[in-house]
């Protein structure tokens, strides 16, 4: 059967509060964990009121703290923004607190606008062309091999299972040089995914941590038991993206019948471009959307997000994905 995952931004909702999100976190990583879910995933996103996972490493070790066997970690950590020996401890100390379910994802976006990134600033002249060189460093601190002269504590011997993110060519290309497994970020940025993974298979040299290319990608899931409902939970999604790609970011708002509809036809092509890869329905409806997206890019592994407003009606769409993945056609 293809593994499914699940990415999480750790949204706050209008009404609700950071505390609230982290909360329901934690009940979303179990409730994913007794579907089936291979691993969930939380994102770093600074300067946005209504993303609670700016801190990454420590929600990860909330959400470890809260399962038992899920894989738990990063989809991932901007390395721009850190110097690796953080990244190197940090991740370490996760590494010893939940041995054996740790990733950690790695992107070079900054996660921000460039007010918010110059604010964030390791140094006064960060470069985020230096991200290939920043992993061979935080790599270099993990395996311990004595190539900085320094010894990361904790973090030395340490075997969080890296990842490099991407959504464009970039990552693709790092991911295969280095040998490492690669996740493009679908969900949101679909346009070169097919060429991604194209070159990431074509051009991958195997590595101590992988033999052969590992990919996964990410796609949004709308699910509920009617598919009325699912395309009425899907509006709060769809307001989020308008805001932000419009300039106007905020908390997620509660879904709204007939939202698709009532927008400019500039608004309702952001729309169709960034949530391309989604299925939005009942059961069946799901299981085809995924079934076809599988087919599509042959990924080893999908990422599901499902963000909708009220927790329990995304409790219920993600079970409904887990059931979805378990059709013939994704066997």
């Amino acid at each position: 059967m293809t593994k499914y995952s699940l990415l999480d931004l750790v949204p706050v909702v209008e009404g609700g509060t950071v505390a609230d999100a982290l909360a329901n976190a934690a009940d979303l990583a179990r409730h994913a964990e007794a579907h089936g879910y291979n691993r969930y995933w939380v994102a770093e996103h600074h300067g946005m009121e209504g993303i609670a996972s700016a801190a990454t490493a420590v929600v990860i070790a909330h959400v470890g703290a809260a399962t038992s066997t899920i894989r738990v970690g990063a989809g991932g950590i901007m390395l721009p923004n850190h110097a690796p020996l953080q990244i190197a401890e940090q991740f370490g100390t996760l590494d010893a607190l939940f041995p054996g379910r740790i990733d950690l994802g790695l992107g070079r976006a900054p996660g921000s606008d460039q007010r918010v990134a110059r604010a964030i600033r390791r140094t006064l002249d960060s470069d985020p062309n230096a991200f290939p060189n920043d992993v061979v460093e935080l790599q270099s601190y993990l395996a311990d091999d004595g190539r900085t002269g320094i010894t990361a504590t904790p973090g030395a011997g340490a075997k969080p299972q890296l990842w490099i993110l991407g959504s464009s060519l970039f990552g693709a290309q790092l991911a295969a040089m280095l040998g490492l497994p690669y996740a493009f970020a679908s969900h949101f940025a679909p346009d070169a995914l097919d060429q991604a993974m194209e070159i990431y298979r074509r051009d991958f040299r195997p590595s101590a941590q992988l033999e052969r290319p590992y990919a996964m990608a990410g796609f949004n899931v709308f699910a509920a038991d009617t598919r009325d409902e699912a395309a009425f939970l899907a509006t709060s999604q769809q307001q989020q993206f308008v805001a932000l790609r419009t300039g106007n970011p905020g908390k997620m708002k509660p879904p709204v019948r007939g939202y698709r509809e009532s927008l400019p036809p500039t608004h309702a092509r952001i729309l169709d471009s960034v949530l391309s890869c989604s299925a939005v329905g009942d059961r069946d409806d799901v299981a085809a959307g995924i079934a076809a997206f599988v087919k599509r890019t042959g990924i080893d592994e999908v990422m599901l997000t499902s963000s909708i407003y009220d927790h329990e009606a995304r409790k219920r769409s993600i079970a409904i994905a887990a059931e979805a993945m378990r059709v013939p056609e994704l066997a």
